[in-house]
């Protein structure tokens, strides 16, 4: 894809791409110091400065020959599920309206990989404190930094949420590009991955994401319900392989997020890197 591999790992505090592999040290490691303080005294020797932990993306990576290959036409392809037989599924959310503080803790303690799919006015909107948020944060309160501290990335959900299939082309483009120009302003990465607000798209809407950059246009399997509830879309009612889940930015984030992530575990599923397995499809 464009940006070569899509592995990005954004630091809280700030964007900062790493790059794939093994981090180099930084600086040498000093050279053992012995100084004689005297006549039947000790010989003192510095211990080594210990090297940097290795930082890599977060979640489980594609073992190599394991993803099947997505066609890549004209037009952005449209996918709901990674073409793998490993049991990894993928965590993603939407709009942003519910800037939970502890869904932040949880997302950075434990290294959760999620992909955001952010919409400017629910990013930027501000409203009522809401007591179900853990702190009881405003609605909105943090903004874009709330986001870049999330250290994931942050991919287009439109600026303002339309129907795209209720708008021309010129007006599906104004959406995508724009928010994709907020998105690379605030988090200095521009987004290669759009979702169309209520899945509905047509082909305007493939049409104006590639003019505004997108690669993929990223749909789903399953979506995630309050109390971590998974409301699935195949008629088995089962997680399966390559499954991408829906989540949103809504009250009580922070405990069904606990609730989901458990549950998706206890039934020996993995937690994949979206950005990994969609390079290593598009190859």
């Amino acid at each position: 894809m464009a940006r070569g591999m899509l592995w990005r790992i954004m630091v809280a505090g700030g964007a900062v791409v790493v790059l794939v592999g093994c981090a180099a040290n930084e600086g040498k490691t000093p050279q053992p110091l012995n100084t004689v303080l005297g006549a039947g005294q000790p010989i003192t020797v510095s211990s080594p400065t210990p090297s940097p932990t290795p930082v890599g993306p977060a979640g489980v990576l594609p073992i190599p020959g394991e993803v099947g290959k997505i066609d890549m036409g004209e037009l952005p392809p449209v996918i709901s599920s990674i073409p793998t037989t490993r049991k990894v599924v993928f965590l993603t959310i939407d709009d942003g309206w519910e800037q939970d503080p502890g869904f932040a803790r949880q997302v950075l303690k434990k290294r959760i990989p999620i992909t955001v799919f952010a919409m400017r006015d629910a990013v930027e909107a501000r409203g009522p404190v809401d007591p179900a948020a853990t702190g009881g944060r405003f609605v909105g309160a943090g903004g874009w930094s709330y986001f870049q501290d999330l250290g994931v990335p942050i991919e287009n959900h439109t600026l303002t949420h339309p129907n795209m299939r209720t708008l021309g082309f010129d007006a599906q483009k104004a959406e995508i590009c724009g928010a994709s120009r907020a998105i690379k302003r605030r988090m200095g990465v521009r987004p290669l991955l759009f979702r169309p607000p209520f899945g509905n798209y047509n082909t305007d809407t493939l049409r104006a994401a590639k003019e505004c950059g997108i690669r993929v246009v990223l749909l789903w399997t399953a979506s995630v319900q309050p109390g971590g509830k998974i409301a699935y879309q195949t008629p088995d009612k089962k997680l399966h392989a390559g499954d991408i889940l829906l989540l949103h930015f809504r009250p009580n984030l922070s405990r069904d997020f606990r609730v989901l992530v458990n549950k998706i575990k206890r039934r020996g599923f993995a937690l994949g890197n979206l950005d990994a397995y969609l390079d290593e499809a598009m190859r």
